[in-house]
């Protein structure tokens, strides 16, 4: 059992009423946390705010060593993290360590990129100097969220860090413990108050976001991302957001069912579907529907997966289902709560779904795959497109000039063909409308983290 402690200005602490996070495999608590006050809140701003300036002054290569100490603290306490993340969350330990790894990966990319981060010189006047010049924002509120706490956290806080911001870290109050062990794997290694770590609720996050930073950074649902949108539009916060998606996947008259339905597994089910690139409606050609759907049902009895994050989100996914079959659609897979403990929620697939049912025009976030039967390739790209988010695509196709075609045409931020996962590392994109605004990943994040300033510099009359 955890017991979580704040981390503010340096110094640990634990006060307050606790709450219990819910061993999603056998309905036993795993670890307990606070729900940090508006005072520590903005306690925790200030002391970031006071060692800022010192931490934007040091080398950007003592920077880097930092944050490879800490990529190496957390690479050697994987097991425990992957443990700690697997009780909390449902992630089987094996895939845990992998997103570990990867979060690993990120620490010591952002190590190497944020030495190369700077501004440019311009052409202008042959006697003055014009330079672009990249500076920190200041203080980031990071706020992170529990279907993949370690990878997302490390990408935003390594990014933050690397460029001389302090950072306010607040993990789901779904993950607190791995959020906690994380901070104590990386505080260590950047001065006392550049780094503080606040658990607690939605009212946690609220008051942070509401808090005097110049950063927030928010990964998880599109409800919350607007309300910190609302927040930094008050208080001149720049909002970076990646929230929900209800991500479509086409397939294609003429590629083959059973690799089709692979694919969509894969897409649907991974992490029990709690992934925010999760295949969360598909779009079949009539002309191979019936063998994708007999596929799919296959593909759904052989998939081992854990349990969802908690008893409340499975009610969630399950009343999705249930209104789906109430609206008319054939229920060919799961779809049915298992008794015993835990939030164990079967591989579900459903066939004859339209566009008005709320399995396919809302983020479901679990592991379901509503099957919507098409006409034509046009037909599934407006379906596709018919959509309040704009996070990802999928596209399994044949034809090359389908291919082109689609990714012309669907407004999201990353289009993937021929593939539910995967691509080049570093890969970063905006997704759009409800799915939120401004970079996530890659180098580009470098640049949201940090500000533009333009110095024109001419000697004075006679010279220096």
């Amino acid at each position: 059992m955890h017991i979580v402690e704040h981390l503010i200005a340096g110094r640990w602490s634990a006060g307050g009423d606790l709450s219990n996070v819910i061993d999603p495999f056998i309905g036993k608590p795993v670890a307990s946390f606070p729900a940090a006050t508006p005072h520590e809140v903005a306690a925790a701003v200030a002391g970031a705010r006071a060692v800022q300036p010192d931490w934007a002054a040091t080398a950007p290569a003592a920077r880097a060593e930092a944050l490879r100490a800490a990529a190496n603290a957390v690479e050697q306490a994987t097991d425990v993290l992957a443990r700690t993340m697997s009780a909390e969350m449902g992630k089987p330990e094996a895939e845990a360590a992998g997103s570990i790894a990867a979060g690993v990966g990120t620490l010591r990319q952002y190590a190497e990129l944020g030495q190369l981060h700077s501004g440019r010189t311009l052409g202008g006047d042959p006697g003055a100097l014009d330079l672009m010049v990249r500076e920190p924002r200041g203080v980031v509120a990071a706020i992170t969220p529990w279907n993949d706490p370690v990878a997302v956290s490390c990408g935003l806080l390594g990014a933050a860090l690397a460029t001389g911001n302090a950072v306010v870290y607040k993990p789901s109050e779904r993950t607190p413990a791995t959020g906690w062990l994380l901070t104590k794997l990386l505080a260590p290694h950047v001065p006392p108050g550049v780094l503080s770590m606040l658990a607690g609720g939605g009212s946690t996050g609220a008051a942070l976001a509401e808090s005097a930073v110049d950063v927030v950074a928010h990964v998880g649902s599109t409800a919350t991302g607007r309300a910190i949108a609302a927040a930094a539009a008050r208080t001149g916060a720049k909002a970076l957001l990646e929230n929900g998606g209800c991500d479509p996947l086409i397939v294609d008259a003429g590629v083959d069912p059973a690799w089709a339905a692979a694919q969509a597994a894969v897409g649907a089910f991974a992490n029990a579907g709690q992934i925010c690139v999760s295949v969360e409606r598909i779009y079949v050609h009539a002309d191979i529907a019936e063998e994708f759907l007999t596929a799919l049902v296959k593909e759904a009895a052989a998939t081992e997966i854990g349990p969802l994050v908690d008893v409340r989100h499975r009610g969630g996914v399950h009343g999705q289902v249930v209104d789906a079959v109430d609206r008319g659609a054939r229920l060919l897979a799961g779809g049915v709560i298992p008794d015993g403990p835990g939030a164990w929620y079967p591989p579900t697939v459903l066939a004859g779904c339209t566009d008005e049912m709320r399995v396919v025009e809302t983020e479901t976030f679990g592991p379901v795959a509503p099957v919507v039967t098409v006409a034509s390739f046009d037909e599934a790209l407006r379906c596709a497109a018919r959509s309040p988010y704009g996070l990802a695509a999928t596209v399994l196709t044949a034809s090359m000039s389908n291919a082109h075609w689609a990714w012309q045409q669907l407004e999201v931020g990353t289009v993937k063909i021929n593939a539910v996962f995967g691509g080049a590392p570093g890969g970063a994109a905006h997704p759009r409308r409800g799915s939120g605004q401004g970079f996530g990943y890659g180098p580009e994040l470098l640049d949201e983290m940090t500000a533009t300033k333009v110095v024109h510099l001419e000697s004075p009359p006679g010279g220096w």
